[in-house]
């Protein structure tokens, strides 16, 4: 890693990673809650336990590259910097939503931070993906686009097609795989005769730099990512990243998929290795205090509230 590529940690940094993360955290909660109050309707799908994910990974992004995710992308959105209060108004089906109320919870779309959605289709951001960063390298344009994906994901059509054209065409894209081990509820291995996802990839001859990244934080992600991204922007080789996480329950989702003690309220177990998946905020929390005194009053606030689901859970 060269001086240019390496992200610096400093405790400013560290503050800014924390404070994404917990906006994102507290944000999910807020929608749980009005959700429940039906407030807001349709369906939601939390992204509690993954804000790691998506911190981390736009650490590494410029402002110039295209990010697509899935339809538990609230969290990517505010990542990205897409405003929450225009987030929140979508939920609401208000006009000042990021789609002026047309999209709702699975639909954020904001093209002045190059946020191609969320999409209600599992697997259907892949194909929109590979066709932006098509674009990017027809047009020229030093440019690259970054797909955020689930383990569902991969049992779809659009997932094989779209690795296959992406390294036949030599296409831009970073491929980014949260696996949370589970779906939506169903085990991986009850659905996948392979449940190696980085396995599906290489078979399309995605192998370099292919890497299973597993259960890092936020600031990890992004000192792994930059170089992901220059090496994406330099060959135009799209490689592939699998993140291992846990999910918070989508709303409406049926609770009794899930084992016992797989739920928001409890650590996520990897099966195979019994591992626990720590949350994602926890290996800040013996500076939490600390930190919060040298954060704005607002973001102080919701640092400090008591969580629905515990930081230390």
């Amino acid at each position: 890693m060269t001086e240019a590529t390496r992200v610096h940690l400093n405790p400013a940094h560290a503050r800014e990673l924390l404070g994404k993360m917990i906006l994102i955290r507290r944000f999910e909660e807020k929608c749980a809650e009005l959700y429940s109050q039906e407030k807001i309707r349709g369906f939601l799908h939390l992204y509690i336990g993954e804000e790691a994910n998506a911190v981390g990974v736009m650490q590494a992004l410029t402002p110039e590259d295209a990010v697509v995710a899935t339809y538990r992308e609230h969290g990517h959105a505010l990542a990205r910097g897409v405003p929450p209060d225009e987030i929140m108004a979508e939920m609401y089906g208000k006009s000042g939503g990021s789609c002026r109320g047309r999209g709702g919870s699975m639909h954020i779309f904001d093209a002045k931070h190059r946020f191609y959605g969320g999409n209600a289709i599992v697997g259907g951001g892949l194909p929109l993906a590979v066709g932006l960063a098509l674009a990017d390298k027809l047009q020229g344009r030093s440019r690259v686009t970054c797909c955020f994906f689930g383990d569902g994901a991969a049992a779809e059509g659009e997932f094989h097609e779209s690795l296959n054209l992406a390294e036949l065409w030599k296409l831009p894209v970073l491929f980014v795989c949260e696996n949370n081990l589970y779906a939506m509820g169903t085990a991986i291995e009850r659905f996948e005769s392979e449940p190696s996802i980085l396995r599906h990839a290489q078979s399309y001859r995605i192998e370099r730099p292919a890497s299973d990244v597993g259960r890092k934080s936020a600031r990890e992600l992004g000192r792994r990512g930059r170089p992901l991204e220059n090496e994406v922007s330099r060959s135009q080789t799209p490689p592939h990243v699998r993140l291992r996480t846990r999910t918070g329950a989508s709303r409406t989702e049926a609770e009794g998929l899930r084992p016992v003690g797989r739920g928001p309220d409890k650590a996520a177990r990897d099966d195979r290795s019994g591992m626990l998946l720590p949350c994602p905020i926890r290996p800040f929390e013996p500076r939490t205090q600390i930190i919060a005194l040298r954060m704005e009053p607002h973001a102080r606030s919701l640092l400090l509230t008591p969580s629905s689901y515990p930081l230390d859970s």
